[in-house]
C-alpha cells in the first residue's frame, strides 16, 4: 500500500481512494466506499430523483482528486459506492461510483461539459472478486515505483519532481505527475520507465497547487486544504489582493503549504474593493485647529479611520468615520480647519497583546501546587513534633483521670 493507507486492527483505511479495505479471516477481499475520507467529495442533494435521459450518468472517482463522468451501458443496476470496471484509453479501469442521478448534470455543467455532444467512456460492469485483487496489486506497487522513478529522473539530470503515481486497474499502465518550472524533455524517462518497470507510461505535468490537492492535509485555519476539498480549478492570486486586505505582507504568512500563495485570500479580496470605494482618498494629512492629523490605519470593512497628531506613531489614536473625513477635506478644501479631534473624546489607545488566559500568570497553577506542598511540610512537622505529641498524651490522661474521678 502507499503511504496514503492507514491501518486499524484488520481494516485498512486508503484516503488517496476514499474507501476501506479489509480482509475476511476466509481470505475474501473487501471494498468499501467512505465517503467521510474523500477529496473533492460533493453531497447528493437531489438523491432519489430521476432525471431522464442522463439517468445512466455516473461520476466515478479514481485516486486523489481524478473524476471522470461514464455512461452505464452494462444494463445493470449501479448506485453510489459501488466498484465498477470502466473503459480506458487502453485496457480498463477500476475507480469508485460517487455521484448518480441529476446532481451530475450540476458537475458537468460546473467543469464546461456538455451531456448532449461530450463523447462519454462506458462502464463495462460491477468489479469482480478477480478484478479487485489486480486492483490492490496495482496500487500496492504505486509508493515503490515512484521511489525509483525519482532515482532514475535523478540520474538522468531532469528538473523535475515527481510527485505521485497512480496505476491502471489492470496495472498495465501508471500516470506519472510530475511538477517542473521548465520545459523537460523526458523521451529518454519514459523509456527507462517503459523497460524498469514494464508498464504503459502517461506523464502528466501538474502545478504546485495542484500538487498539494493531490497530497492533501490541514491548514492554519484548522480545515482540510481547499485544493483537496472543493476547488477544482485555481486561479491568479496576487499580492494585490492582500495589499486591498490590509495583511502583512509577510510570505510566511501569506504562503501555504504548496509555497504559493494561499487561494483564501481571493475569497474576500471583491468584498474589500467594494469597501474601499466608500472611503475617501487621502494624499496627506487633514488640517486641524490644533495642527495636521495623519492617517495611521483603516477599518475597510467598518469604514472607520484612524487619525494621529504624531506622523508614524500608533498611540493616541482617533477614530473619524468616512463620511466625517469627507466633511473634513471639503472644509480644507475652502480654507477651513476644524475642531481639534481630543475635544471629540479620549484617543484610542494601541491595544497590548493578551493571552488566552487573559491577565493571568501561566505559572499560576504552579504557584498554587507549591502552596499545597507546603502545607503538608507544615502539617508533617507538627506531627512529627515529639513535645506535641507528649502533650496530647498528657491531655489523654487528665481526661481519662477526671474520668474516673466522676465515677
Amino acid at each position: 500500500m502507499d503511504t496514503a493507507v492507514k491501518e486499524k486492527g484488520t481494516r485498512l483505511y486508503d484516503c488517496s481512494r476514499g474507501c476501506e479495505v479489509e480482509r475476511t479471516p476466509i481470505g475474501e477481499l473487501k471494498i468499501q466506499y467512505n465517503p467521510r475520507c474523500c477529496k473533492l467529495s460533493s453531497y447528493n442533494w437531489m438523491e432519489g430523483i430521476h432525471q431522464s435521459p442522463y439517468d445512466d450518468l455516473y461520476e466515478v472517482r479514481f485516486k486523489n482528486t481524478r473524476k471522470i463522468y461514464f455512461r452505464n451501458t452494462s444494463g445493470q443496476i449501479i448506485k453510489k459506492g459501488d466498484l465498477v470496471v470502466v473503459e480506458a484509453q487502453n485496457g480498463h479501469d477500476l475507480g469508485i461510483v460517487t455521484l448518480e442521478g441529476p446532481v451530475v448534470l450540476e458537475q458537468l455543467a460546473r467543469h464546461h461539459i456538455d451531456p448532449d455532444t461530450y463523447e462519454f467512456r462506458r462502464i463495462y460492469r460491477k468489479a469482480k472478486i478477480l478484478d479487485i485483487e489486480r486492483w490492490q496489486e496495482a496500487i500496492a506497487r504505486e509508493h515503490k515505483t515512484m521511489i525509483r522513478a525519482r532515482q532514475l529522473a535523478a540520474r538522468l539530470g531532469l528538473e523535475m519532481k515527481i510527485g505521485d503515481v497512480e496505476f491502471q486497474g489492470d496495472g498495465t499502465k501508471a500516470i506519472f505527475y510530475y511538477i517542473a518550472d521548465e520545459r523537460v524533455d523526458f523521451r529518454q524517462l519514459i523509456k527507462d520507465f517503459a523497460e524498469e518497470f514494464h508498464i504503459r507510461v502517461e506523464m502528466k505535468q501538474i502545478g504546485a497547487r495542484q500538487e498539494a490537492g493531490l497530497i492533501g492535509g490541514i491548514g492554519v485555519c484548522g480545515r482540510a486544504l481547499c485544493c483537496s476539498k472543493y476547488m477544482s480549478d485555481f486561479q491568479s492570486i496576487t499580492t494585490q489582493a492582500a495589499r486591498c486586505q490590509d495583511l502583512s505582507l509577510n510570505p510566511q504568512k501569506l504562503a501555504g503549504q504548496c509555497s504559493k500563495l494561499k487561494c483564501c485570500i481571493n475569497y474576500e479580496a471583491s468584498t474589500y474593493v467594494d469597501a474601499q470605494r466608500q472611503l475617501p482618498e487621502l494624499r496627506g494629512p487633514i488640517e486641524l485647529e490644533d495642527g495636521p492629523a495623519w492617517l495611521m490605519k483603516t477599518d475597510i470593512l467598518a469604514g472607520t479611520m484612524y487619525f494621529s497628531y504624531e506622523q508614524g506613531s500608533l498611540s493616541n489614536l482617533y477614530p473619524l468615520p468616512a463620511s466625517r473625513v469627507r466633511e473634513i477635506l471639503a472644509e480644507n478644501r475652502k480654507g477651513i480647519k476644524p475642531a481639534s479631534l481630543q475635544a471629540s473624546g479620549p484617543a484610542v489607545k494601541q491595544t497590548e497583546f493578551i493571552s488566552a488566559v487573559g491577565d493571568d500568570s501561566i505559572t499560576r497553577f504552579d504557584e498554587q501546587k507549591k502552596r499545597r506542598n507546603n502545607r503538608k511540610k507544615k502539617d508533617g512537622r507538627k506531627n512529627n513534633n515529639p513535645g506535641n505529641n507528649n502533650n496530647n498524651n498528657n491531655n489523654r490522661r487528665r481526661s481519662g483521670n477526671g474520668g474516673g474521678g466522676q465515677k
